[in-house]
């Protein structure tokens, strides 16, 4: 067994942050995923394309912008894309300006489908996030999240547009 007390390990305090931080790491997305499949036939993962898409200029991202946006892998955000083609959401054509890269396109559909899946989202957001904290720890949450999101990555964290 190993030496809860060994260099390099834990503190009580810190075992205790992480189990809990572990265990929000679990069950939030599963309630994300939850409701968006329940209202929009969507998985968390798939809204976030969406979403991303929506916010971009004309609607439309290099997919090495949108993997980079998703934190996952190229082949990852194919096959997701796939899917959301299939749906009539999205659509990937060649980059005009560089040959080389693929462009992901959301549809009018696909706009229709972030217009209807946010609101519900978002409400979902609210009561599981944002109404359990106040105002100072939602800007603690926003910063420590940012923070420990760039240590694991080191890019910069995606940051939607202002409405």
């Amino acid at each position: 067994m190993p030496d809860p007390d060994g260099p390099g390990s834990l503190t009580a305090e810190q075992r205790e942050v992480w189990a809990a931080l572990a265990t929000l790491l679990e069950r939030l997305p599963t309630a994300l995923d939850a409701q968006l499949q329940a209202d929009s036939g969507v998985t968390h993962f798939e809204h976030g394309i969406l979403f991303a898409l929506d916010s971009a200029p004309d609607r439309v991202l290099r997919l090495s912008v949108l993997a980079g946006y998703a934190s996952c892998t190229l082949s990852r955000l194919s096959r997701a894309v796939t899917r959301l083609e299939g749906k009539g959401w999205v659509h990937r054509v060649v980059d005009p300006a560089d040959g080389r890269f693929t462009l992901a396109e959301l549809t009018d559909a696909g706009h229709e489908q972030v217009v209807a899946a946010t609101p519900g989202h978002e409400a979902l957001v609210r009561r599981v996030v944002f109404d359990a904290l106040t105002p100072t720890q939602v800007r603690q949450l926003g910063a420590i999240s940012r923070r420990i999101a760039e240590t694991v990555d080191g890019a910069p964290v995606w940051t939607p547009p202002a409405r």
